[in-house]
């Protein structure tokens, strides 16, 4: 049998590579839309299977680096090979980092169980997480398209994303400056929105790369929402 030409086994080698990815990232997007329904319905078995799940997605990433610094030391891709293996290599890195915001989102779930009902705050994270779940499956689609156009879309969501976060700090604030009994349940809610912003970020980290690969340039600067930092306490 005649040995693969290099090109060929490069291409096929990278395919896998991004497929891999691929199924990451579809992993990582259950994980988001799972710990924010366990955390609506204050389902702890839920939350746990979400927890205990975190661990393929590591996994996930460890296999594609390990193909990674394979397809590089045996293929030494240039120039826009090279641009392609680079750009996945971050994705899965940023997957992980969402998966593990996912993951902390369900380990908060006993907790706020046992809390206070901050009536409709759940069901706002929730809203958000969605938001985010949709931004991560179009990248996605846009990786798997190499659709810069997409991506561009997906980067300017994420300013709804920074709003949402804004609007929640200053709903559960007020719920901590109302009543001190909810000041616990307040801050878990407060980490988790910020997780969510942070979760917009990576994935509008990762349609960055999509338009790098695709166009050979970075994306354009992007417009962010307004910082939880400029904040005001409101006055009691």
């Amino acid at each position: 049998m005649n040995k693969p030409h290099t090109l060929t086994a490069f291409d096929e080698e990278l395919e896998q590579i991004r497929l891999a990815v691929l199924t990451m990232g579809g992993q990582v997007e259950q994980a988001i839309l799972l710990s924010a329904r366990a955390l609506e319905q204050r389902d702890e078995d839920l939350a746990g299977e979400v927890v205990r799940g975190d661990l393929a997605i590591d996994e996930a990433e460890h296999d594609i680096n390990t193909k990674v610094v394979r397809l590089l030391a045996l293929r030494q891709p240039q120039a826009e090979d090279l641009r392609v293996v680079v750009a996945v290599m971050k994705m899965a890195g940023e997957l992980e980092r969402i998966g593990d915001y996912a993951k902390n989102m369900a380990k908060r779930v006993p907790v706020l169980t046992a809390g206070p009902v901050i009536e409709g705050a759940a069901g706002a994270l929730r809203r958000q997480a969605r938001l985010v779940g949709q931004m991560l499956k179009d990248m996605l689609d846009a990786l798997a398209r190499l659709d810069a156009a997409l991506a561009r879309d997906v980067v300017a969501r994420d300013v709804e994303v920074d709003d949402m976060t804004n609007a929640l700090f200053r709903e559960f604030i007020t719920h901590m400056m109302e009543d001190p009994r909810n000041i616990t349940t307040s801050l878990h809610y407060l980490f988790i929105a910020k997780n969510l912003e942070r979760m917009g970020d990576l994935v509008t980290h990762g349609a960055e790369h999509v338009i790098f690969v695709a166009e050979g340039r970075l994306a354009e600067p992007r417009t962010k929402g307004h910082s939880t930092a400029t904040i005001a306490v409101p006055e009691s």
